[in-house]
């Protein structure tokens, strides 16, 4: 009677715990089932639903098949690769019937711009797609005074490269000397990279993936370079004397008057 006893009471009292635990609400989220790659077309065999905590659902996480694979759209395109359990966000996977190249990669309202670089101005090589770099232009500026001098100057920053040369895969890992680079930029931004490609050489410099500081302006010349400090030449205005001319005898006197207009 008493091993019955405490049997019930032992029952009893995981029940209670039971039912006293928080409910965490969950919501349908897709999964990937097996690991997928840039550029692979996304199936319904690829992924499962999981129920997953609606307070930690992703942004751009599909919580319906519809939305995922809409009825009678050929496959999205896999722009990441991901590994099984990774949610399938939005910006990892195309359009449905898109291909995985630069045009699925712009932002609303951006356009897309090719920089000739080579081993020195493409940063040896250590770009890929998805990065960030600040642009400069070495030219020769026409001063006021009439000189021509070859600066360097920082003219966009912080643009995001959406392609190293015919690839817009952010998954590469080894280094690759590109001969051209293509960026995301705002058409006026465009113009600009143009008229600086045309009329100079452009370098990039990558920005750090943490860094969220923004650079001021930078501009410099051979003198700034070396530390060459250029002499003011100061014009001192004369005073202005008046004299008249004598002769007296054979000698000839000039004798200082107030100057009149």
């Amino acid at each position: 009677m008493a091993q019955n006893y405490i049997g019930a009471y032992q029952a009893a009292l995981e029940n209670e715990r039971a039912n006293n635990q928080p409910q965490v609400p969950t919501t349908q989220v897709f999964v990937l089932s097996e690991s997928v790659r840039y550029g692979q077309r996304l199936t319904k065999e690829d992924v499962r639903p999981v129920l997953w905590p609606q307070a930690a659902i992703p942004e751009g996480a599909f919580t319906e098949a519809a939305a995922l694979f809409p009825e009678g759209s050929e496959p999205r395109t896999v722009l990441r690769t991901m590994i099984p359990g990774e949610a399938v966000l939005a910006e990892k996977v195309t359009e449905p019937g898109q291909d995985a190249g630069v045009s699925s990669r712009l932002t609303r309202g951006m356009r897309a711009f090719a920089i000739r670089v080579d081993v020195t101005s493409g940063v040896s090589g250590f770009l890929r797609p998805g990065d960030r770099v600040d642009v400069y232009w070495t030219g020769t500026l026409s001063r006021s005074n009439g000189s021509r001098q070859e600066v360097t100057k920082l003219i966009q920053t912080n643009v995001r490269l959406v392609g190293i040369d015919q690839s817009a895969d952010e998954d590469l890992s080894n280094p690759v000397v590109a001969r051209t680079v293509t960026v995301e930029a705002t058409p006026t931004e465009v113009a600009g990279l143009a008229q600086a490609q045309s009329t100079g050489r452009l370098s990039l410099s990558l920005v750090g993936a943490e860094d969220d500081t923004v650079a001021g302006q930078v501009e410099v010349d051979q003198k700034s370079l070396l530390g060459i400090v250029e002499e003011q030449v100061v014009e001192v205005e004369k005073e202005e004397t008046c004299s008249i001319r004598t002769r007296r005898g054979s000698e000839v006197v000039d004798i200082p008057i107030p100057c009149t207009n």
